[in-house]
């Protein structure tokens, strides 16, 4: 029955430490690669973004393919199961991966180049392989409403806290005079990474009664499955493009804040990176504690699309009058508030996006989690796409290479900090509210054909 829970609270812990794992080093690499390249090591501004574009193509055939290839019965699936064995395989090397991004073979600027389109082209190979079946594997572990909330209300806590410490701990030992100092934040990230991911084993492994259940409804299908005929009809289910599309500019904007803090702080503020740390905990405060309010939310108003777009009118509230302020002091509640949206917003992604999937499976009659999760994950890294393409065109307009300290160098810092980040987000948040359809009546009715559909 829908009121009942399967799994344990320790067991949705357990998984929750793959989305620990996930934003611990995700908030690090959108906080440091950036500004690492162009400000750390001297490369112009124009090749960062060039690099970081090239990098973005690559996730346009990387990250749906992955989730095609993976979404595929192996020799292995009967013993191991569907998506466990990719997290393990994936998850490794990728929380490896991200110390090479900040390890370049010299100082050349074609070196310098070439190194971070490698680095960060494997970095989201591994990435991919990885986030791609951890996600896949919420749907299809919990399936009920009540469980998916209950899921997501024990996880996001657990997700917030790798948010934190992966925006706590770089600047602890990161200093840019010293780009040896980086590479002793990837191994100490990688090796807190590994811990993540060894405590997300037991939540993240699929029970025998669930890879038997795939394996009597899939195997034979995905015979005649192409990845083309998969992404079209993903492209033609409207609610799941209206989803990718919010959620690529709630990507930008995150990414955006996150990577121009340390331009903030540097620069605007004129505080070293240490300050960064308390921005950290004033946001630690804001989604920390309201996570568990917004997932009672959810449970009172049974309403996913609702939650998610009161959170979203939240985050573009608290955004845009973050470029008003030049003070770190002052700065620290409007961050808690900011937090409180970012709360908000990302407690609802999973539940929303099992929706979405749910739909998939009544109009396909397949269960396809890692595809759509593949095109997700590549949508959303179109927010890095974005936000180095703003960055690099500001920072060359506003000559913030000639003069960082400029006024019109400080004033492009608050572009790409909080007013394009803001203005993404409203038009995000206005799709959102017109187009997306999938009510609590129509999400009843999709879990109930699921149902019927023994899927």
């Amino acid at each position: 029955m829908e009121s009942e829970l399967t799994h344990s609270k320790l067991n949705m812990a357990s998984y929750g430490f793959s989305k620990f794992l996930s934003e611990f080093i995700e908030m690090a690499f959108a906080t440091w690669a950036f500004a690492f390249y162009e400000s750390v090591l001297g490369l112009n501004p124009l090749w960062v973004g060039i690099g970081f574009a090239i990098f973005a193509i690559w996730n346009a055939v990387n990250d749906p393919l992955m989730g095609f290839l993976t979404n595929r019965p192996f020799k292995f699936t009967r013993k191991w199961g569907r998506r466990f064995p990719w997290i393990i395989i994936g998850g490794v090397p990728y929380v490896l991966s991200y110390t090479l991004i900040f390890a370049p073979p010299g100082s050349e600027p074609l070196i310098l180049f070439l190194w971070l389109i490698f680095s960060t082209c494997l970095f989201d190979l591994f990435n991919s392989i990885f986030f791609i079946n951890y996600v896949s594997l919420y749907p299809d572990k919990f399936r009920s409403v009540k469980e998916r909330r209950t899921a997501t209300a024990i996880q996001t806590p657990i997700g917030i806290i790798g948010i934190a410490l992966g925006f706590i701990i770089p600047p602890l030992i990161v200093d840019d005079a010293f780009p040896s100092t980086f590479i002793i934040q990837g191994i100490v990230m990688s090796i807190g990474g590994l811990i993540a991911l060894s405590l997300a084993i037991p939540g993240c492994r699929e029970d025998q009664v669930t890879i038997d259940k795939y394996l009597s409804t899939e195997e034979n299908r995905e015979k005649d499955t192409t990845f083309f005929k998969t992404l079209r009809g993903a492209m033609k289910q409207k609610n799941f493009v209206v989803f990718i599309i919010s959620y690529t500019f709630y990507r930008f904007l995150i990414i955006s804040i996150q990577g121009s803090i340390y331009y903030v702080v540097t620069f605007i503020m004129g505080e070293e990176e240490t300050i960064m740390t308390y921005l950290s905990a004033s946001f630690l405060i804001g989604a920390l504690f309201s996570s568990p309010l917004w997932a009672l939310l959810a449970h009172r108003t049974n309403n996913n699309k609702k939650v998610m777009l009161i959170s979203s009118i939240v985050l573009v509230a608290t955004t845009i009058p973050l470029m008003f302020i030049d003070n770190w002091v002052v700065i620290l509640l409007p961050i808690v508030l900011w937090g409180v949206g970012e709360g908000g917003y990302w407690t609802m992604i999973a539940p929303v996006l099992a929706d979405v999937i749910d739909e998939s499976v009544v109009i396909s009659g397949k269960r396809q989690e890692g595809v759509y999760n593949g095109f997700l994950q590549f949508f959303g890294r179109l927010g890095i796409l974005m936000q180095a393409a703003s960055f690099s065109i500001i920072h060359i307009i506003t000559g913030f290479t000639t003069d960082p300290y400029s006024e019109l160098s400080l004033f492009g810092i608050d572009l790409h900090f909080a007013l394009i980040p803001g203005i993404i987000m409203l038009i995000g948040t206005i799709i959102f509210w017109r187009y997306y359809k999938l009510t609590p009546d129509r999400v009843k009715e999709h879990q109930e054909r699921v149902i019927e559909l023994k899927l």
